[in-house]
């Protein structure tokens, strides 16, 4: 592919052309989320398989009070990767109490989820969306600031865990680069768990993820002119002990090219080849607190789940 073509390229066919033209195809998890995809997570959170969304859910509203007694003086909330924000209420609620003209900014790269979280939180706290990427979207709160209360930045579902866990750390230290001494991070991260469970996750009975995953082709084929057969690919999930994730892959069943008109290419694909759509990374109390510590952060309280081993845990700049 020639350099003026790559230029010619908007964001979305650069990537999946680099992607699909890898040794190892991958698309990333970033384009799942049009607004059938945002829709289709929602789904995903009230699966009885997914049990991370309720368990997140239940360690927030049990624990809202404390974290609002820990965080006496806080002007603002950012979050990165809001969706509908459903999770977050319990925290707005929590923080009001004692901080009148609370203001909340979330960062999502779907409209349609922000316009949800804007109509579901608006009578919580002053909302500013952000239509950006995570790191982006806190520079923008960062240049916005114009009080010296501390902020809270939430990163909540173990989105964390989306990351190659090689490059967790880097992302962790620029978001500490972005903060001022005294901000504060909570973090939520799945933990490691039963496979079987940890697997059925992300490959339940009623095929609502494997929807959300081949979304990801129709997406292509909508707005990139593909011409992909969702038919000919199937949802493929696995446990990869060494590196402690869930992979899902999109599986190509027989051998086939695949057209995709903005980026002017055939993508080949032998029988049984995938395209390696997300890594969930699962982790341990102990690698939590080394990574804060590494990042920049002082570790001040983690709450857990029994029923669900996920872990809340907050850090400080």
């Amino acid at each position: 592919m020639s350099a003026s073509l790559n230029i010619q390229l908007s964001p979305f066919a650069a990537d999946v052309a680099e992607g699909l033209s890898s040794p190892v195809k991958r698309l990333s998890p970033r384009y799942f989320y049009d607004d059938l995809g945002s829709a289709l997570f929602e789904a995903i959170t009230l699966l009885p398989e997914y049990g991370l969304t309720r368990a997140d859910e239940r360690v927030l509203r049990r624990h809202a009070s404390e974290l609002g007694c820990i965080l006496q003086s806080v002007s603002l909330v950012g979050e990165l990767g809001s969706g509908s924000g459903r999770k977050t209420s319990s925290i707005l609620q929590a923080l009001r109490v004692r901080n009148p003209g609370l203001r909340y900014s979330p960062i999502d790269v779907s409209p349609a989820a922000l316009d949800t979280c804007c109509r579901q939180l608006s009578d919580l706290a002053l909302i500013s969306p952000i239509c950006s990427d995570w790191l982006d979207g806190v520079g923008q709160i960062a240049a916005r600031r114009v009080s010296d209360k501390p902020l809270l930045l939430l990163f909540l579902g173990s989105s964390i865990g989306n990351l190659d866990r090689a490059s967790i750390s880097k992302f962790l230290f620029q978001l500490h680069a972005l903060l001022r001494p005294g901000d504060y991070f909570l973090l939520g991260a799945d933990l490691v768990k039963d496979v079987d469970k940890m697997i059925a996750a992300y490959d339940d009975a009623a095929g609502v993820t494997a929807a959300f995953n081949k979304n990801l082709l129709s997406r292509i084929n909508k707005e990139l002119g593909g011409h992909f057969d969702l038919r000919a690919f199937d949802h493929h999930v696995r446990w990869d002990a060494f590196n402690r994730r869930i992979e899902m892959h999109l599986l190509a069943w027989k051998q086939q090219d695949v057209y995709i008109g903005a980026i002017g290419r055939r993508f080949h694909f032998e029988a049984g080849e995938t395209i390696w759509t997300e890594s969930s990374h699962k982790f341990t109390e102990l690698e939590l607190e080394s990574l804060a510590r590494a990042s920049g952060f002082v570790p001040e309280k983690t709450w857990t789940d029994l029923e669900w081993p996920l872990a809340e845990t907050l850090w400080r700049a």
